[in-house]
């Protein structure tokens, strides 16, 4: 299990798919606003002038030494929901990025986000 307080150090770390074939660049790390734990990942992908952020969830995530492998494969990964490099996810878009990956969405009682930034 991937614990929240390793989440710091997978920054910058190469993001690889289930067959080891590299993604892009670990951003960021999403928790689920109900346990705060690590459930899913952004990815720095794209040329060096027009980069951009795919989600990734971190449900069966290996750390390894300079990598974190995902479960997914990289197309899959690379036609998910994104969003630029200093943008901020919309509310209104968590939804299709469970969508996109076969995920129940469950937002909070009162409506509140599930994913928030760490």
């Amino acid at each position: 299990m991937i614990h929240t307080a390793d989440v710091r150090e997978w920054r910058a770390l190469d993001v690889v798919d289930s067959d080891s074939h590299k993604i892009g660049v670990l951003e960021a790390v999403y928790v689920d606003t109900t346990t705060d734990e690590p459930a899913m990942a952004t990815v720095r992908t794209g040329l060096p002038t027009r980069h951009r952020l795919v989600f990734v969830p971190l449900d069966d995530a290996i750390v390894g030494p300079g990598y974190l492998k995902v479960g997914y494969v990289k197309t899959l990964v690379k036609q998910a929901p994104s969003i630029g490099t200093d943008d901020v996810l919309p509310a209104e878009q968590e939804e299709a990025i469970f969508k996109h990956y076969g995920l129940a969405y469950k937002p909070g009682a009162a409506g509140e986000r599930q994913l928030a930034r760490r």
